[in-house]
Order: structure tokens, then sequence, then C-alpha cells
């Protein structure tokens, strides 16, 4: 299941993308445009700044920016980010791999097997899908309501 920090993450990200070529967004607006909890949403954006995806300004005018092009800010990226591992289960995971306590082999382990497949079907799709992306798919959804 998605944490609401990632998904507040992602949702951050698409609102500073829609505004990349106006000036910084000020955390209350973003958060009053998304819902986010504002105090929840400085500690998301801290974190996605200290990964270098944001830019901040001090003082008037200030606020956050994308550091990046929204084409190159992928959803896998802000996943590990916001909530480490992608796999369902730590033996599957290829950045965050330990071995479960409970298996006695695990090149015979067919829940580790299934789970190996989920996590690369996942990391494929989060891989291929930007903030870009994200932002064009809301654009399409629009047009058919």
């Amino acid at each position: 299941m998605l944490s609401k920090k990632t998904k507040y993450a992602i949702k951050a990200l698409v609102v500073l993308g829609k505004n990349a070529d106006k000036p910084p967004m000020q955390i209350s607006k973003i958060a009053e445009e998304e819902r986010i909890p504002k105090k929840f949403l400085e500690q998301i954006l801290l974190d996605l700044r200290n990964a270098g995806f944001l830019y901040s300004k001090k003082g008037a005018g200030g606020g956050y920016s994308l550091n990046k092009d929204p084409k190159d800010i992928y959803l896998v990226q802000i996943m590990r980010i916001t909530d480490g591992p992608i796999a369902m289960v730590p033996c599957a995971s290829l950045n965050f791999y330990h071995k479960c306590d409970e298996c006695h082999q695990e090149t015979t382990c067919g829940i580790r097997d299934v789970f190996i497949e989920v996590r690369d079907a996942t990391v494929k799709i989060l891989s291929e899908t930007s903030i870009a992306d994200v932002i064009s798919r809301e654009s399409t959804l629009l047009l058919n309501v």
C-alpha cells in the first residue's frame, strides 16, 4: 500500500511541476491546494530538497520549486526516498535486502520467488513513470470527465 508520506510527496511534486514556470510556491499554498497537513508537508519537502529534487528560497517571494525537470523525476526515486524498499518482503528487496528470520532456504522459497516477480514488475513501472507522466495522465483524465 502507498503510504501517505509517499502520496503527499508525489502530489506536491505534481503541483510544483504544473507551476514550474512560475515563482516558488509557499508550503501553505501547496498544503491547502492538495489537502496535506502543513507540518507533515514541511518534513516531506525538506527530504525532497535534501535529495536534490527541490530548490527552496527563503524570504519574500520564497517557497519551493523543482530543481529538476518533471520528466527527470521518477516515482521509484520518490518512493525510495519517502518509504525505502519497494519490495513487499525484505528478502526480495534490491536496495534494502534483509534475510527473513523464518526462512530456511531462500533459493527454494516460493514466497520469495513470487515477490521478486512482483518487485520487478513494480520497479519497472515506477522507473518508467515520471512526474511529467503523472501530470499528463491527470490532463487526459480531466478531458474524459
